[in-house]
């Protein structure tokens, strides 16, 4: 069995206003992650997300570009214990 893991992300550059959220939903949604992704004040996008580490390794190569109008400038991350999250939304 693959060890279940969470990741807590900052993404950086044009990340707003480019159905990030929406997108990284999606992704996370495919990839059966659970967690939640959100814009914050300062034009950066937070993710938390956790699933199998296989599958947060696939979400995190995505962050790094993010969907084709994103222009990602920087990626920081920290692995995170396991928290249950029933789904992943956008909030």
């Amino acid at each position: 069995m693959t060890s279940q893991i969470c990741i807590h992300c900052y993404v950086s550059g044009k990340v707003q206003g480019v159905w990030f959220r929406a997108s990284t939903k999606e992704q996370a949604d495919q990839l059966g992650i659970s967690g939640w992704v959100r814009n914050l004040p300062d034009g950066r996008v937070e993710v938390l997300a956790c699933g199998d580490k296989n599958s947060i390794d696939t979400l995190h190569q995505w962050l790094q570009h993010g969907p084709r109008l994103a222009q990602v400038t920087d990626l920081s991350y920290e692995e995170l214990s396991w928290q249950d999250y029933p789904r992943f939304e956008v909030v």
